[in-house]
This record gives structure tokens, sequence and C-alpha cells, in this order.
């Protein structure tokens, strides 16, 4: 989904407005016509785009100015401010130039640029890319080397039956029934034509030969490669104990799980969500929505604690409460029998369906069939390059070096993203790493969580405002080091957060 909300306001720029009035550093927000348009100073001069991410429509006059680029408040993505081009996922289009004209001490924008000239061919046409996975980092890998000029041949391979997704809204506005299918695909049918992307849907692969650069799916069919991308992402755990492989019993990885779980509500009835985590709650909220009566059972005391601590996750348990979810938390599910969930204190909860929300785990096992460096996933350098010089990974299985020089697997949408654009620019020679604070968002209603950064323990949490009034920003520090940042409606704090991590 890409439309936008935002109303045009602010100055009319085919009128004219001071040079005064555009600032050094910032962007100026306003509009030609019906358009928003943003135009700032940059090293060239002047420079005007569409002010409306190409993502979600969020508002890039409320962003953040780094540079020549402006981040989008809602997810981060970024945008160059002479081109128009996506930069940094999660916006994968670009968005419009805009004609700057100055005169009289004023400028003026009143029509549009054509669209920035495409890479030059980089003139190895029989060169083949082959990419394992159909999710967030393999789309925008091979996105990202057409964008660059790569001419050669681009396969990818994907066990999903569906065309590349917005994943994040399985769990999210999907399986509520806000976003409409037609919203979830990446990109259509023409855009893998155009772009000799070949799309290989429902295909498993099944050997990965690394001395002889190829891989043999489950068919038998064997390809050749010359660099190879490894992205199979993560799998949902399912617990151990009887009737957790009930029909009745349900994932939420993919489209598929969430078409079913949704088809399954037909059958009215308590739902019980194992996991009281990320993808645990964003499932409640989902199915509060459609008026589903939710049951959520978690080891935790306080849902979200391992990420968020107490305070941040006692007020997302109220904020469940209010909408009507029940917990039972501190307890762990054992069983599930004749339409009752087993709890290890011996109690039960009735439920119709069950959905696991228990997090996922990295599915490695080809990488390590190929004989790569491994650590708890696959060790890369920050060019997403494995052990092996012709194979990279991102993604979910990635283990890559953190800003703190640890090493670090982070199962995020735009990190996935991120990775694969990194890594195609790596495929191609072009001087890139990744090296920034991993970010993610998670829905709960009407409220919005924005995270940046990664801590796997902390000694100290600094709160800026008040997370009761759901207006706040939640440090998280160790050894006075601020490891990361979440944040409740201070989007702009997010991303000062983000380019303040990344510079730390």
């Amino acid at each position: 989904m890409s439309e936008s909300s935002e109303k045009p306001s602010g100055p009319d720029f085919s009128q004219g407005v001071p040079l005064a009035s555009v600032p050094a550093d910032g962007v100026l927000a306003g509009h030609v016509g019906d358009e928003v348009v943003i135009i700032a100073r940059t090293a060239q001069g002047f420079a005007a785009i569409t002010g409306t991410c190409s993502h979600y429509g969020g508002a890039l006059g409320e962003g953040l100015r780094v540079g020549d680029t402006v981040h989008c408040p809602l997810h981060h993505a970024c945008f160059d401010l002479a081109t128009g081009r996506a930069l940094r996922a999660p916006a994968l289009a670009p968005v419009d130039r805009w004609r700057v004209d100055e005169r009289d001490g004023k400028v003026f924008i009143t029509e549009k640029l054509p669209a920035y000239e495409p890479a030059e061919p980089t003139d190895t046409p029989d060169r083949k890319i082959v990419i394992i996975g159909g999710g967030a980092a393999g789309f925008a890998a091979a996105q990202r080397l057409r964008d660059l000029g790569f001419d050669g041949s681009i396969t990818m391979i994907s066990d999903d039956v569906n065309a590349p997704y917005d994943r994040p809204n399985v769990s999210k506005d999907y399986l509520a029934g806000t976003a409409q299918p037609e919203w979830m695909p990446l990109k259509d049918d023409a855009f893998y034509k155009e772009n000799r992307i070949e799309l290989r849907l429902d295909v498993t692969v099944d050997h990965v030969n690394a001395e002889h650069c190829t891989v043999t799916l489950d068919s038998g069919e064997r390809l050749d490669y010359d660099t190879l991308l490894l992205c199979t992402g993560a799998e949902p755990i399912r617990p151990e104990g009887p009737g957790f492989d009930d029909p009745n019993v349900f994932t939420v990885r993919t489209m598929e799980d969430a078409q079913s779980i949704i088809a399954a509500l037909e059958a009215r009835g308590p739902v019980a969500v194992l996991g009281s985590s990320f993808i645990g709650m964003e499932v409640a909220a989902s199915l509060r929505e459609r008026k589903v009566e939710v049951h959520v059972i978690g080891p935790d005391a306080v849902p979200l604690k391992r990420v968020l601590g107490d305070e941040l996750g006692a007020m997302i348990r109220q904020l469940h409460e209010a909408h009507g979810v029940t917990f039972h938390l501190g307890k762990k599910a054992t069983g599930y029998v004749n339409g009752e969930v087993t709890l290890d204190d011996g109690s039960t909860v009735k439920a119709s369906k069950v959905i696991l929300g228990l997090g996922v785990r990295p599915r490695i096992s080809l990488a390590e069939a190929a004989g790569l460096d491994m650590d708890g996933g696959v060790l890369v350098d920050a060019t997403m390059r494995t052990s092996n010089e012709d194979i990279y990974a991102a993604g979910d299985i990635a283990r890559f070096p953190g800003l703190d020089d640890s090493r670090q697997r982070v199962e995020h949408w735009v990190v996935a993203e991120r990775h694969g654009q990194v890594a195609a620019a790596a495929m191609l020679g072009f001087d890139e790493i990744y090296n920034e604070a991993p970010f993610f968002w998670s829905m709960h209603y009407d409220t919005s969580i924005r995270y940046v950064g990664h801590a796997m323990e902390w000694d100290e949490i600094e709160v800026l405002g008040s997370i009761a009034d759901k207006d706040a920003e939640v440090r998280y520090k160790k050894n006075g080091r601020e490891l990361a940042v979440a944040t409740l409606n201070r989007d702009k704090a997010s991303l000062e957060a983000a380019e303040r991590l990344a510079n730390a």
C-alpha cells in the first residue's frame, strides 16, 4: 500500500517562496497543486522531490534530513533529495523530482522532471546470480541489482506459493482485515518480466554444491551460478507436547498461514495465542480487530519484557487488556487436547484454535551443507559475504558485525531488505557496507512502537516523556553506552536515535 492520506499544506511553490525560507540543513514542505513537495538546499543547489514516501505515504517533510538525503519518519526509508531515488528500504520505488527555478529572490516549482536515468549496464550479460529465498532480502537484492545496472541473469527461487509480499502485514493489517490482498505484493507480475527476474515459486532447493557452484532443486534440476545469495529466512518454532500438530494449530509466517487462520475464524470460539512477544501480541491485536475472543499464554510475567523492559511491556499489556485480551502469563503450554490448552501449572484454557507466536529459528541447513562458517547463523562480513567468496547471506540467517563490533543476528524485515541491498551492491563491486542501527516497528491497535538498535541486555533504562501517555523515548543502556531506543509517538526522535547510534 502506498496511498497517502496527507493533504497539501504549507506554501504553494508554484507561486514562489523567498529563498531565505528554505532552510540550510532541513527541508521546506509545501505543495504544487494537490501534490506534496519538499525543497532543500543541497551541495548542487536547490532540489525538490515529492514529499510523500513511496512505501506507506509518510510525510517526508516531517522526517530527518541527513546530508543530501531525507529519511521517512514512518519506517525509516531514505531518499536522495537530488534524484528522488529510494536509497534504503523499506521504500522500493523512487519519488518524483521537480524542477526548481530561481528568479527575483524567490524559488518556483511548477513541473516534474523526467525520472532519473538508470545506471549503465555492467557489461556482464553472461554472469549468473541465483537467489534462494523470496522474502525481504531476496527481493530487495534482485531489485537493487537491476537498479545498479546488472545485465546478467537473475533467478530467484522461493518455496512460497506467492510472489514476494509485505510480510510484516501478515500478522498486522492483513490478518486484521484492514489490508486488502492487492496491497500485499511488493511488485506486480510485470515488474519481474520487465526486469528479467526469473521468479520460481513453490520450489524447494535440495542442495548447494559450493565447490562446483551449483544449486540442485528437489525436482532434480540443477542450476549453475557465478554468485549465490542465501536468504532462506526462518521458520516458526512449534512446541513439543501432545496436540500441537492438530489442524486447529496454526503458525503465522506466510500469507497462506494468515489465509488459513482467517478461514478458520468462521467457526466461532476462543483463540489461544502462544507467545507474548511481538508476533504473538500483534496477532492478538489483529484478532481483536475481528472481535475474536483472545487468550495470550506466555512464559514471561510481562509481555515483551525481554526486548522492551517492564514499564513499556506493562503499558502494552494494559493496552491489550483494554481491548479485551485475556492474559495467562508466567506459564508455558504443555499440550492441546480436546479443545483445551494445558499449562505447566495444571490449569487449562479453552480454545477452538491455537496460534503459535513463540518465535522462529533460522533456516540454515543449506548453508551448513555448503560448508560455510557458522555461529548461530551464517557468518558474514559487513558486505554480507560469507566465508565462501562466491556466496552471500542476508536476512534472518545472517550473523553480521554490529555497530559495537559484536556479532548479531536480527530477525527484522527492514534489516533483511537492507542486507539484500548491501549484498547486491557488493556483488557488483560497489563500496557499500551494512553499518546501521537495526530498525523495526510493531503495531498494537492505534499504538505504534518504533525500535532502533540492538540491546540483548541492559543495566539502565532512561525514559524521556511519559510511557503512560504514549509519548516517550525509551533508551536502553549498558555501562553508560546507549544500545537501543524505543519510541512512542516520537517518530523523528526514532530517526535521530538511529543516526546517533550509527555514529556513536
